[in-house]
């Protein structure tokens, strides 16, 4: 056939051409060697620390999958005209990796919302819950109640540490809210998204809980919307109603919050030039909210109103640390999730890339002899990196081998989401389009209004006072447990005390008095069917 025939050229001339784009040094065996020489000592020199850990900086990228991990690689250096393959993130150099099962307790690919309640509460749970253990049902209050689970953030505050959250979503969303929520939605962002059976029962909104359950001392992100009355108008765009005040009670959380800090140097802040004027040394309490709802993408920042998370991550860091007992600080990138959603990986690299920047900024203001770092992902994307491409090609560009329809395709694409284009049978030619802009929709092979997630495991990388914890193949939940020990934080102080031993545990597994904790029951199955339904529903 002739298109085998072509397929055999174009693999023949991508050999050759491919080859000759090594660099000398790499095609002396001893180049390899040595490197990997110097990696082995390297992993023979290093001693384990078992200190306890001062403070926990955690780095949650959300939707961080290993595909976009490596891909986020290739551009960092790319971004620094290198050819990226053998570019060094800060990740790379954490020397403890383990994977994390990511599958929530009622299905096997999971949300931010119950691999959130994970990784922070050490407790799996059900789809879109947040900070609840999976006796609760998704959207039904009345099972929220008496299943309420903590965070770590909780722990360390009750331990007497400061805490803090930065995201580059609304401070209200899945990740940061289980860090400080109990809520049997992770839709309920302020009141005027719950219904009004919920509020009747007695729940509450996220926002709401955020002044509330926990005293945070450093509140970095955006969702502005959603703490101020309902029209209120937003101060950086005053004329956009969807940016205006959502709440129906006539609340203004904004000014509850400050009026809680009396007597204290607390700053509210919502643009670039307040938030730098924000002294770290002389000032107890942060809330800095940037944007009414999620915050810009770092290719679309405005960088005169709007700080990096290189920026944020080193204010709450300044903030925090001067707590002689330490700190907690939940550091996530949330973007990177809400990019593969749309199926823009160039949006969602550059997050990844912002992302990792900002862990080198805290490696940067921290001792890695008393500050245990732990970096993440919740979850994965359908996010495929293939074809052939040649060494240092543009991670966004086009693999040099065509289809069997003799047409090009992309280094990455989805394996679903909103990519999906076929006309008359045909995939879009893509010959003349470039790739590589900002807007560029990746193609996808199934069509979905909205990319969903994967199922694989997530890396978890550590460095610090009992980063040794951190390897093998875990339930997510272990890691809230993990830094929880290495901390002597929550209910293992075992670290602390010098001891090893288990403690003695007895465990009795009974029906909660919601009837909701058994595996049999009418009742307990027609719960789960209506949870399913309203996840197909709400599940971004």
């Amino acid at each position: 056939m002739e298109s085998t025939r072509v397929a055999i050229l174009a693999l023949l001339l991508l050999l050759v051409f491919g080859s000759s784009t090594a660099k000398v040094e790499e095609e002396n065996p001893e180049f390899w060697r040595s490197q990997a020489r110097r990696t082995l000592q390297s992993a023979l020199d290093r001693k384990l620390n078992t200190n306890v850990a001062k403070n926990i900086l955690f780095f949650l990228g959300d939707g961080m999958g290993i595909t976009t991990y490596t891909a986020a690689r290739i551009l960092k250096g790319q971004l620094q005209n290198q050819t990226g393959e053998e570019t060094v993130m800060t990740m790379d150099t954490f020397p403890n990796v383990g994977l994390a099962k990511t599958y929530s307790v009622d299905f096997q690919i999971a949300d931010s919302a119950a691999t959130a309640t994970a990784y922070l509460c050490g407790v799996k749970t059900n789809l879109n819950t947040v900070g609840v253990s999976a006796a609760a049902r998704n959207g039904v209050c009345k099972t929220q109640k008496g299943n309420e689970v903590t965070s770590i953030l909780k722990w360390a505050k009750d331990a007497g540490k400061s805490v803090g959250i930065v995201t580059t979503t609304r401070v209200q969303h899945a990740t940061p809210a289980t860090s400080y929520a109990h809520s049997a939605s992770r839709k309920w962002y302020s009141d005027a998204d719950m219904p009004d059976s919920a509020k009747k029962e007695g729940c509450t909104d996220i926002a709401s809980q955020l002044i509330k359950n926990t005293d945070i001392d450093v509140i970095i992100g955006g969702g502005r919307k959603y703490m101020t009355p309902k029209g209120t108008k937003d101060p950086e765009y005053p004329r956009d109603y969807s940016s205006r005040g959502k709440r129906k009670d006539g609340r203004n959380l904004i000014n509850e919050w400050q009026s809680l800090k009396t007597g204290k140097v607390a700053h509210y802040v919502w643009n670039k030039t307040d938030f730098d004027a924000v002294d770290p040394e002389t000032t107890d309490y942060l809330m800095a909210l940037f944007e009414p709802g999620d915050l810009r993408f770092e290719a679309e920042r405005d960088p005169s109103m709007d700080p990096s998370i290189v920026e944020t991550t080193e204010k709450a860091i300044r903030i925090l640390q001067k707590n002689p007992k330490g700190f907690f600080l939940l550091v996530e990138g949330g973007r990177i999730d809400q990019a593969h959603h749309a199926g823009r990986a160039f949006m969602a690299l550059h997050e990844t890339v912002a992302f990792d920047y900002a862990i080198a900024k805290g490696l940067e203001l921290t001792e890695e002899h008393e500050t245990l770092t732990v970096v993440m992902a919740d979850h994965s994307h359908p996010f495929t990196f293939n074809g052939y491409p040649f060494r240092g090609q543009s991670i966004l560009g086009k693999s040099p081998l065509w289809a069997t329809d003799m047409l090009p395709y992309t280094t990455l694409m989805y394996g679903n989401g909103p990519g999906h284009k076929i006309t008359n049978g045909k995939r879009p030619d893509i010959r003349n389009v470039n790739t590589k802009t900002k807007d560029y929709v990746q193609l996808s092979a199934v069509p979905t209004e909205s990319a969903t997630h994967s199922g694989e495991d997530v890396a978890v990388l550590a460095r610090g006072p009992m980063a040794h914890l951190f390897q093998g193949v875990q339930e997510q939940n272990y890691v809230a447990h993990a830094m929880g020990y290495a901390a002597c934080v929550g209910a293992d102080l075992r670290h602390c005390q010098g001891q090893t031993a288990p403690p003695a545990v007895h465990t009795t597994f009974t029906d909660n008095k919601n009837g909701n904790g058994g595996v049999h029951g009418s009742a307990a199955l027609l719960s789960s069917l209506l949870s399913v339904l309203v996840a197909l529903t709400l599940l971004m």
